[in-house]
């Protein structure tokens, strides 16, 4: 996979899907996962509906440039933010979302797109808001998949689930393959996948296995805060997904990001979790279609 410049500080490993002359869709990855996990079958599905698809991975994950000058202990920061010292924290953390979303942007530019449809899942919602926000003469269309605002008091997640986020997986490649199906807890319950989250553990572990990255992303994802009077004042057409299984980030960061956003259309999918289940994809698919045309 091609691996290119964005900024003097960063390159960005990427991987592009069908006719560069179809409107690009620049797809945007969560937490601690690589582009892997926007699976290839999804992204040549969407690319055989008439889109350029662009994959990637987020710095300091999969191919990308990572900051391991600049280590953060996750217990040492989830404690700190806990104990309300903000400030130190903030020491903490090479980067913020921000820079992560003007990696995306920077992706963009390196190849040559001047405006693209952006669709972001999870921490990746939260980077294609930031993008749609800080840049709006670069995005044609918002998509905010599994997502939220920022604030506290919305998109939650079940404490079962965030513990075992925040549960570091085992360094070995069969613990860390094994440990995978934890991610059961806030999979689709009706088409959760075991075997398939197995499979993309292995193929990530393989290709960059990179623990460290996991706690700064985090950090820049806690220290990000709110971003709701920003999304009041977006004119980017919006389109809002979420599974009504998701215990990882609730329902109510969809509908709350939907409510914010003026114009933005919100759509609530029956039996998907905190997830993308391969049965769902023709759903996801038909939404992503419609409203990048």
């Amino acid at each position: 996979m091609p691996i290119i410049a964005v900024s003097p500080e960063v390159s960005i490993a990427y991987q592009t899907f069908g006719d560069d002359g179809d409107p690009p869709v620049l797809l945007v990855m969560g937490f601690g996962a690589q582009m892997l996990a926007w699976h290839e079958d999804f992204c040549r599905a969407l690319a055989d509906r008439g889109r350029y698809v662009i994959r990637y991975d987020n710095r300091d994950c999969g191919l990308s440039t990572g900051f391991d000058d600049h280590p953060v202990d996750m217990g040492k920061f989830i404690a700190t933010v806990s104990s309300g010292d903000i400030p130190s924290a903030l020491a903490m953390a090479p980067y913020r979302l921000v820079d992560m979303a003007r990696d995306g942007l920077g992706l963009l530019t390196a190849l040559g797109i001047e405006r693209a449809h952006v669709v972001g899942t999870s921490m990746g919602g939260m980077i294609a808001q930031i993008m749609a926000i800080d840049s709006p003469e670069r995005v044609l269309s918002l998509t905010s998949m599994m997502s939220s605002t920022g604030e506290s008091g919305y998109g939650q997640a079940d404490p079962q689930a965030q513990a075992a986020l925040f549960t570091p997986k085992p360094a070995d490649r069969e613990g860390y393959i094994a440990a995978a199906e934890r991610d059961l807890l806030w999979s689709s319950r009706r088409y959760g996948d075991a075997t398939a989250l197995r499979e993309l553990a292995a193929e990530s572990y393989d290709r960059a296995y990179r623990p460290a990255g996991i706690g700064r992303q985090l950090a820049a994802m806690i220290l990000s805060g709110s971003r709701a009077d920003a999304l009041r004042g977006l004119r980017v057409p919006t389109l809002v997904i979420h599974g009504l299984d998701d215990t990882l980030i609730d329902p109510s960061g969809g509908k709350r990001t939907a409510e914010l956003v003026p114009g933005a259309k919100l759509v609530l999918i029956p039996d998907m979790g905190h997830d993308r289940p391969r049965e769902l994809w023709p759903v996801l698919i038909d939404a992503l279609v419609a409203h990048t045309g």
